[in-house]
């Protein structure tokens, strides 16, 4: 079967029969049964490199799978094993600004938990707010500001289907404070502790960056990273049940001042990245042991 068309992967919503029969495809093409996922921000897909046993599938060739068309997003799911546990990993995901629906960049969270994951790991790329924070900084997640829900783009809006969860989930505990607490220890033992921060990440919808105000606003409501991504795929991992550990990466500081000559881009997001990414290969695939 080919994957579905840029165009009807703009429908809507989708049906529990059209997630099963993702789940179903890529249940016969693999062997591996994974009870972890990992969701890779912007040239952070290095996590996917780190699988041994690897079954790697081109977003192209799943069925119903939509594409990834930023740079640093390899656009491919890796099967395999991460310190002797079965993860699936997606090496870049879907954004709205790339023109899909909240429905479209969720996709896979549902398909997931039809594999039988029960534990998600979301990482981004992310712009530092707090003034705080260091460039280069790993910040755990620890609440959201939905800033597209805001608007009534919720992932959840339509019709809901029990079989995944109910139609008013809680999001007062959206990151697992086990998981966290985790995560802090793990980064205790690998020397990480003294680049790892806590706080809350903001979700505006993109492709621009946010304007001197905009950050303002954003620090005012209590933001402490923001970004262009995440939070849909947390949401319906809750809706769904999965237990949900979140980690930024700060790539960036956001513009505050009007007499500022720096400006957010895309290259130093990726170039930040590079620097980074081993400490946070490092901080997840010794986390997962503990999971």
């Amino acid at each position: 079967m080919e994957a579905a068309s840029s165009s009807s992967s703009q429908c809507s919503t989708y049906s529990y029969e059209e997630y099963k029969e993702t789940a179903d495809w890529l249940l016969a093409h693999t062997e591996q049964r994974p009870k972890l996922a990992i969701i890779c921000g912007s040239g952070l897909g290095g996590l996917g490199e780190l699988l041994v046993d690897r079954t790697v599938f081109k977003y192209k060739d799943i069925p119903r799978f939509p594409t990834s068309s930023v740079p640093g997003h390899a656009g491919q799911l890796v099967f395999g094993k991460l310190q002797g546990r079965e993860c699936v990993c997606m090496q870049g995901r879907f954004h709205f600004y790339e023109g899909y629906n909240i429905h479209t960049v969720t996709y896979p969270v549902r398909v997931f938990s039809l594999l039988g994951v029960e534990t998600l790991i979301v990482t981004n790329a992310a712009g530092g707010l707090n003034d705080c924070y260091d460039v280069g900084d790993i910040m755990l997640i620890k609440d959201h500001i939905n800033m597209p829900g805001f608007a009534g783009q919720n992932p959840l809006c339509g019709p809901n289907d029990d079989r995944f969860g109910v139609r008013f989930p809680c999001m007062s505990d959206a990151y697992d404070r086990e998981l966290c607490a985790l995560a802090k220890q793990t980064a205790g033992e690998q020397g990480c502790d003294s680049f790892l921060q806590e706080g809350v990440y903001c979700m505006v919808a993109g492709p621009t960056y946010e304007t001197v105000a905009e950050c303002r606003a954003l620090q005012m409501l209590g933001a402490d990273a923001v970004g262009m991504s995440t939070v849909p795929e947390v949401v319906v991992a809750r809706h769904c049940g999965l237990r949900v550990l979140g980690l930024s990466l700060i790539t960036n500081k956001v513009v505050t001042r009007y007499d500022s000559t720096d400006k957010a881009n895309h290259e130093e997001v990726l170039k930040t990245t590079e620097r980074r990414t081993h400490d946070l290969q490092r901080l997840v695939s010794h986390l997962v042991t503990k999971i």
